[in-house]
């Protein structure tokens, strides 16, 4: 099993970036290779899940669901797609000046044999930048709705 994991310190309260994080509408403006959210079920993000597209060139269609939240503390999914399952956690962590978002992946490939050690290798890079990527976009997302 691999995991990868990013984080961001941000201006701003746990609540507003929760909010945010939250806000499946808003997703697309800092999900890294999400096209469009197709179906949002239960109580999310307390409980339920999201389905969501990725770009032609992406992961295809993924799947969360949550296994736990605590608001204003993070929220844990299991993730699942074409070439991965695992589990994802965001996290809300306070800071004197805002809060940090600390983003994590366990996961693993949906492949058999010798070789997936050595694909493993190779995409893990990837799977970590597109986390960085991920928050770099939340975290302007955020400060922009600050703004306004």
């Amino acid at each position: 099993m691999g995991r990868v994991r990013a984080e961001v310190t941000v201006a701003a309260l746990a609540s507003a970036a929760e909010e945010l994080w939250y806000d499946t509408n808003r997703w697309p403006t800092f999900v890294d290779g999400l096209a469009h959210v197709a179906k949002v079920e239960g109580d999310w993000p307390r409980a339920g899940r999201v389905l969501w597209d990725t770009r032609a060139d992406g992961r295809g269609r993924v799947d969360e669901r949550v296994i736990e939240h605590e608001a204003r503390v993070g929220q844990t999914v299991t993730v699942e797609d074409e070439k991965i399952t695992g589990t994802q956690r965001v996290a809300f962590q306070p800071t004197s000046s805002g809060c940090r978002i600390v983003l994590s992946l366990d996961y693993r490939l949906k492949m058999d044999g010798p070789q997936s050690f050595i694909i493993d290798r190779f995409a893990r890079r990837p799977m970590r930048d597109s986390l960085r990527r991920t928050l770099a976009r939340f975290k302007r997302e955020l400060e922009v709705g600050d703004q306004i």
